[in-house]
């Protein structure tokens, strides 16, 4: 659903030329999509950086891979799993480089049902992160997935230690909150 003042997305059969290998249409289709899709992205990704970067990456992957949709009205949720899964990739990659270098342990073959658990695990946390007003999300993500100082955090956004506390306090508990209604509702 597009937001007041936003345009809609595209028409369906405009979808459907695309995917059917119609240039000019996924040209229109691109570029139709890309204002959602970047909105989306700011909203998820922890800097603007990322959010360009992803936005980006979901425009090739739909220029590319538009005959692969199987459904014209699939458009939006395919494109926002490409987001997501792109910041979220983006956001592992900050963590991995941040990890201490050291003797690498030999890492244990997860099974295909523990593989399929943490991915649905990090689906419901990257939504409950996606659901926080703009200014906790950026926090939290800059706090506790990016892993930077408070004060880097307070200065980065233009706050104070306390009030980036503040907000860093706020986000922990509204995820929290989220993730325990939605293990209420459809445990795992």
């Amino acid at each position: 659903m597009a937001s007041p003042g936003a345009a809609p997305w595209p028409e369906h059969r405009l979808v459907t030329a695309a995917q059917g290998g119609d240039e000019a249409s996924i040209a229109v289709l691109v570029s139709g999509a890309y204002p959602h899709v970047r909105r989306f992205a700011f909203a998820l990704c922890a800097t603007s950086q990322d959010a360009e970067d992803a936005a980006q990456e979901a425009m090739i992957v739909l220029f590319r891979k538009i005959g692969t949709l199987r459904a014209a009205t699939a458009l939006a949720s395919w494109m926002f799993r490409i987001v997501r899964n792109e910041c979220l990739r983006r956001a592992q990659a900050v963590l991995r480089r941040q990890e201490p270098v050291g003797e690498p342990a030999m890492p244990a073959m997860p099974s295909a049902e523990d593989d399929v658990l943490d991915r649905l695990e990090a689906e419901r946390v990257a939504a409950a992160i996606a659901a926080l007003p703009d200014d906790q999300r950026r926090v939290l993500i800059m706090r506790d997935v990016q892993g930077l100082p408070g004060g880097t955090v307070a200065k980065a956004l233009g706050l104070s230690t306390a009030a980036m506390k503040s907000r860093l306090h706020r986000a922990r508990a509204a995820v929290r909150a989220r993730l325990h209604v939605s293990e209420e509702v459809s445990p795992v």
